[in-house]
Parts: C-alpha cells; structure tokens; sequence
C-alpha cells in the first residue's frame, strides 16, 4: 500500500470519472466502490497506471483549481495525442503549455519526455519559446525550433 494517495473531491460524477480515468491508462482498474445512501458511489478506489487514486463525491462545496495537476510523462507523440483528445473530448479545454482541464475540471499536463530533452539542450531559448506559443505540445516543432537555435548559435 502507497503512503500517500491523492484524494479527489467530485461533486456526483466520482464513479463516472474513475471509470474514464481508468479506461485511459495502462495497469488501471476500480478497486472498489461504496454506496451512498442514495445509491449513488459515495467513495470509489481505483489505481491509474499503479498509483492508488480515492473519489469521493463530496458535493458542490469544492471544485478543482489549477493548483494541483496530474502530470503524465508521454514517450512518443501518439502518446501525448491520444491523452490529449481524450481528456479535451466532451467538454474538456485545451491550456497553454501542455496543461489542460478535462470535462470534471480536474487539470492535467501531458508532456513528452522530448520536451525536457529539448529544454536542457537548448542554450538559445527557442526551444522555449516555441512551447509557450502551443497548447497541446508538438514534439516535431519543439525538433524543429531546437535545430534553428542550434544553427543560429553556429
């Protein structure tokens, strides 16, 4: 058992958002569910990719805020892609950078593992300065802007 699980608050749709959460990644499965008194989930455990994760649908009184993000570490562009679409379908919006917030308002950053790679090879700044133009990260153009940085710095 992990010590610390991140608890999310819900305002009625705790099992509907694990059941999706869970239908978007790897190693992921409801563990179990408790009824409220009426008849609706009052308490779902579930594990995303092996990390333990707890809804509760709590009501109306807390929402989520950009403050606290999932980031998902995506090896390839069709990773990034598929996260991406699903979790901006139905009601969910794009953010700056990578960041977005899916059709419960809980925010997300779905970042390839390129982009760090880029940032730490880059001494010009174009790198950087190309990801602050995208919402969904690009890892063509992040190649691209580093390989103008590099000529430029020649």
């Amino acid at each position: 058992m992990q010590r610390i699980t991140p608890f999310l608050w819900f305002d009625g749709k705790a099992e509907e958002a694990a059941r999706f959460y869970v239908s978007l990644f790897q190693n992921s499965k409801i563990t179990h569910v408790t009824q409220g008194q009426n008849g609706q989930a009052q308490w779902v455990s579930f594990i995303l990719d092996g990390q333990e994760f707890i809804a509760l649908n709590g009501g109306p009184q807390f929402a989520f805020t950009e403050a606290i993000s999932f980031f998902v570490s995506c090896a390839n562009q069709e990773e990034v892609d598929r996260y991406w679409n699903a979790l901006t379908a139905a009601g969910g919006q794009e953010g700056q950078c990578g960041w977005l917030k899916d059709t419960y308002g809980l925010s997300w950053q779905i970042i390839p593992v390129a982009l760090n790679e880029y940032l730490q090879k880059d001494t010009s700044g174009k790198v950087m300065q190309t990801m602050l133009q995208m919402k969904k990260i690009i890892i063509e153009d992040l190649g691209k802007a580093y390989e103008v940085g590099r000529e430029a710095k020649r």
